[in-house]
């Protein structure tokens, strides 16, 4: 498991990450989504043991990660834009990481290889930025480590290519528990992969729930109502994070279970009205609207 503990980093005077306290537990793949500017990448560094926190503290298995070889021998990190030496072959990195990692899988990385048609004998500076994408996945993958950190990694991947990936940290989950924690804007990406999901939001940590229960957690309603009484009991019933209002219609993200919202929707009369799932992507801009972040303050 991955502790993190009242964590906190400073650049000058611009704090990025503010007192983020959260476990991550292993087996399970976790999605970190946030903002532009959110942290996502400062806080995976400094879980990756490459930034010393400016406070707090990160605990792998029990042992802090910074400065800490042990530890850090458990995580593989794959930044957004990863580091290849100058003039570099895939087998090249290969030798550099079975020299960190002792347990590197060479006969995978080959057939890895092989299968992304990737010659190992290219210079990675003739790859495109997918293929340089898909070489450090599978140099994450083949090191063999418990935890794998992932920095926008989908990112520049085509469909096909994006679906293998996902393919592999599930099949390395159920293999070996490898626990894959995924920093990403593309929340679609992430709701068909993720079993527990962090909304980061201006350095700090809005939540970190499993994904069902939050899914289970917000609810969107559509309703028509037969008076403005009506109205104002339902929303006195539920706890009300939007209400968007066009004409007759009432569209309304609520917090509260299932039961609790139609419960309060079968004692108020409605012309019309009906419950409607949520996507991650929705979820994140209803999340993000109760702390102020709304395109409206954006555009208007």
């Amino acid at each position: 498991m991955i502790e993190i503990k009242n964590l906190r980093k400073d650049f000058d005077d611009f704090q990025a990450v503010k007192d983020i306290t959260a476990n991550i537990e292993e087996g399970n793949v976790f999605g970190m989504v946030g903002t532009n500017g959110a942290g996502k990448s400062t806080l995976l560094r400094m879980i990756a043991g490459v930034l010393k926190p400016t406070s707090g503290e990160i605990l792998v298995d029990g042992k802090n990660v910074y400065d800490n070889p042990e530890a850090k021998g458990d995580i593989f990190y794959i930044s957004d834009e990863q580091f290849y030496f100058q003039g570099a072959t895939p087998d090249d990195m290969r030798k550099f990481y079975k020299g960190m990692y002792p347990q590197f899988d060479d006969n995978r990385f080959n057939d890895f290889l092989g299968k992304f048609g990737l010659s190992p004998s290219r210079k990675i500076n003739t790859f495109s930025k997918g293929m340089k994408k898909q070489l450090s996945v599978i140099l994450g993958v083949c090191a063999g480590t418990k935890y794998l950190l992932c920095d926008e990694t989908f990112d520049g991947l085509d469909p096909v290519m994006r679906q293998a990936v996902k393919k592999i940290f599930i099949a390395e989950l159920e293999d070996r528990k490898l626990t894959p924690i995924i920093a990403s804007h593309n929340l679609r990406e992430l709701e068909d992969i993720c079993d527990h999901v962090g909304l980061l939001h201006q350095g700090g940590i809005l939540f970190s729930k499993d994904l069902d229960e939050m899914k289970m957690g917000i609810h969107r309603l559509q309703c028509v109502f037969v008076s403005e009484e009506d109205r104002d009991k339902l929303l006195e019933k539920v706890t009300v994070m939007n209400d968007d209002v066009r004409g007759s219609l009432h569209t309304i993200t609520v917090r509260g279970t299932m039961e609790a919202v139609e419960e309060a929707l079968n004692e108020v009369n409605t012309v019309f009205a009906e419950i409607l799932p949520l996507s991650l992507e929705e979820i994140f801009i209803s999340e993000t609207e109760v702390v102020g972040y709304d395109v409206k303050n954006i555009i208007d």
